[in-house]
């Protein structure tokens, strides 16, 4: 039991050695992972679009 307590203490600890983001950082980071993820996908669409023309061309 001293253990399991000893272990939360710690989290705690270290918890609150976290620098946590901003509400702006995090709304930041955000739209660079949703801009990032529609590009990507978009990418990937094309190429499968120009892949899948290309196969019914050749076959």
């Amino acid at each position: 039991m001293k253990r399991l307590l000893q272990f939360f203490r710690d989290s705690y600890a270290e918890l609150r050695k976290v620098v946590w983001p901003s509400r702006e950082e995090v709304g930041s980071s955000t739209k660079v992972v949703i801009i990032s993820t529609i590009i990507f996908a978009a990418l990937l669409g094309l190429f499968d679009f120009i892949f899948t023309v290309g196969r019914d061309i050749i076959f």
